[in-house]
This record gives C-alpha cells, structure tokens and sequence, in this order.
C-alpha cells in the first residue's frame, strides 16, 4: 500500500501551474491527493490533468481570521479522516493554515515550501502580525524548503526559525522548467513575424517584454516610467506587457496606467494562455520585480533563448549571471534599470548580443523539470 501525500495550495492555478506534472510524476511512487480552493470548478480540472483525487478546501489571500479558522478546522478534518505520512503545503496562506492543521492533527512529516514572502514589502503593524503568522507557520512544519539560496538567508535574517528545518532542494525552483515545451523551436519565424505585425511591431524595432501580474510588486511602475523615458530618445524600440492586472490586492499607480494607455510604443495584451510566442519575438525580458522565491519567467526566457535584466533579489540573481545570460540591477534603482536597458539597445546595434544557446544551455543544466522532481522525491524517500 502506497504511503499518501497530501499536496497544498492557496488556488488551483498554483496547484496545477506551478506545480505543472509535479503530481502526476509523484502519483508513480506515493498516493498524491490535492487540496485547493474550488473556484467554480477549477480544482476538478486540475485533478484530471494531473491525475490524481482533489478535495476543495476554500481559502483566501488576504488576512481573513474566520475564514482562516474555518480552513484549518476543514482540514484538520481530512487530516485526520485520510492519515497522510506526508502534508506539503505551497503559497503563503495555504502553508499557514495547513501546517497548524497538520500539527493539530499529528500528521508526522509537515512539509512547506517558501516560494516568495509578500511580507517583504509590508509595513508597521501589519508586518509585525504577518512576521509572527510566518513564525507561526514554520514552527508547526518539520521541514522547511526555501526554493532559492537568497530565500533561505532572508528566512535566517528575519529569524523566522533556524538552520536545521531548512533545505534548498537541487539549484532552486519548485518545479524547475519543461525545457522541451519552452524551446526557441516551438515556434516558427512564420508565427514570429506574425505576431509583430498583429501587434504593430516593425521588423526592425527592438522588443522588451515584460510577463508577470501587473502589479507593483513586480516592479512594473519603475520599468513602464523607465521605457516611456527611453522613447524620448529611441524611437524603433517597443514595450509589451503580458500578464493580468491585480487591482484589489497590489494595483498600479494611476500614472503608470495612464502612461500604458497614451503612450503608443507600450502594447499591453493581458493574461495570455501560452506566453512562449512573446519571448520568441522579444529581444529581452524586462523583470524589476520587488521580491520573488524563484520567478518561472526569468527560466522561461531563458530557456527560450532571450536575456532577462532583473533585480538584484533572490531568484532573480541565482538565475542571471550578470554579463553572460542578461544585467542584474539594483531592486527599484531606475536610473540603473536605464542603463541597462539602454545598453542592451546600442550593444544590438553595434552587433554585440547574447548567445541564445548560451542563455539556453544555462537553464537546461541547472533547472530541467525533471531533476527537481527526482530530488523532491529522493527528499519524500529519505524522511
């Protein structure tokens, strides 16, 4: 009889996005079972694609004490009704209320991974509660896994618990990267063209893109002020926004949405399906994120073949070495955010690019989808 795994996220499109045939390949070794939200149906159609039974537990991301209590007591419930040897939770909210469930339910390996800390960015009181729920949370878990060195340091920083519960697994990343579904050849020069000109991109303007929520956060008024400056000067250059607004948790400045809406060389197209046609028509990712765990995006260009200028943050920094693969910049500096965006304009007109089997052949060593499972699993096999 298999031992069983109960798998934990805030939403489903966490369950089945980040964790993306992470379950279905762990299903081959232990009986996986997924907890999520259920947002109208989502849930079932992630327990198909992967495989595996769900159950629906909602749960919120904000501060919600009620709704909180009535999560943790939800789980509790199943804990104690299906006996796993294993709960792993993921996402800031899921990892809280899971973990003081599983603790209360004796569950013996309480299992979270750390994959960003929107704590971060907060401040005053509401800090000091969001810093004692993170204590909270890791003093409930056996083991805790940052998925980047730079994470685990800031968790020792902030002495949110100490060095023998935490372990980086493999280079980093929570699921690493399908290097065969993200590849330069996936789409066609055809299909490149195509897409420019369906944007009003000419031949030879130079492309940043952007992909991620559009918030704050992910540093989007610093980049979208950063590049209206650089049309004053430039003119054969384009910014695309790719990713969903996020308007009542992180929205943006009214500024910076009135720049994006008046400024004809910035071409928003929302929440896309398949994000890999826009990297194979970019030049570069431009990603001045905040704060993340280990950005899926920064891998995705990579292994796409493009160089990413990012912030100087964890993540960010284990993934782009400075020079080789993409710049790494102070973490809300735009003037060095300028810089550098300017520099990689004039080096491709001077002929001076990346290598994009390089920047390619960087991730596919480090970060292929599979060799995180496989050390996840031999982290399951060794507790």
């Amino acid at each position: 009889m298999q031992k069983k795994i109960i798998r934990i996220t805030t939403v489903p499109m966490s369950l089945g996005g980040l964790l993306t045939g992470q379950l279905k390949y762990m299903s081959n070794h232990y009986e996986v079972v997924g907890i999520s939200s259920y947002e109208n149906g989502k849930l079932d159609l992630i327990g198909q694609q992967e495989g595996i039974r769900v159950l629906p537990v909602n749960m919120t991301r904000t501060i919600t004490p009620f709704k909180d209590l009535k999560a943790i007591w939800q789980l509790y419930r199943i804990f104690k009704k299906e006996k796993p040897y294993i709960v792993h939770t993921h996402t800031p909210k899921a990892g809280t209320v899971g973990m003081i469930a599983a603790f209360l339910a004796g569950v013996p390996h309480r299992l979270h991974t750390i994959a960003g800390l929107p704590l971060l960015e907060a401040r005053g009181s509401k800090r000091k509660i969001l810093d004692l729920v993170e204590k909270l949370t890791y003093s409930c878990a056996t083991m805790i896994y940052p998925n980047s060195f730079g994470m685990k340091d800031i968790i020792l920083e902030n002495k949110y618990t100490t060095q023998n519960k935490l372990k980086v697994i493999g280079q980093g990343s929570s699921n690493g990267i399908d290097t065969k579904q993200f590849d330069p050849k996936v789409v066609s020069d055809t299909a490149k063209k195509e897409l420019r000109t369906s944007l009003g991109i000419n031949e030879e303007d130079f492309v940043y893109v952007f992909v991620g929520r559009m918030v704050t956060d992910k540093g989007v008024n610093e980049l979208v002020r950063t590049f209206a400056k650089l049309t004053k000067q430039i003119k054969n250059i384009k910014l695309v926004l790719v990713g969903p607004h996020e308007k009542s948790l992180d929205p943006l400045l009214d500024e910076t949405e009135n720049l994006i809406a008046t400024n004809p060389d910035i071409i928003e197209v929302g929440h896309q399906k398949d994000v890999r046609p826009f990297f194979a028509m970019a030049d570069v990712l431009s990603f001045p994120s905040y704060r993340e765990g280990f950005p899926n995006v920064v891998m995705q260009a990579g292994a796409m073949g493009i160089p990413s200028i990012v912030s100087n943050i964890n993540g960010c920094n284990e993934i782009i070495q400075d020079g080789v693969n993409g710049y790494i910049v102070p973490s809300k500096d735009e003037e060095s955010l300028y810089k550098s965006m300017l520099r990689i304009y004039n080096n491709k007109q001077e002929g001076i690019v990346f290598n994009p089997t390089e920047i390619r052949d960087l991730i596919k060593e480090r970060y292929q989808r599979t060799t995180i499972w496989k050390a996840i699993l031999e982290e399951y096999n060794s507790l």
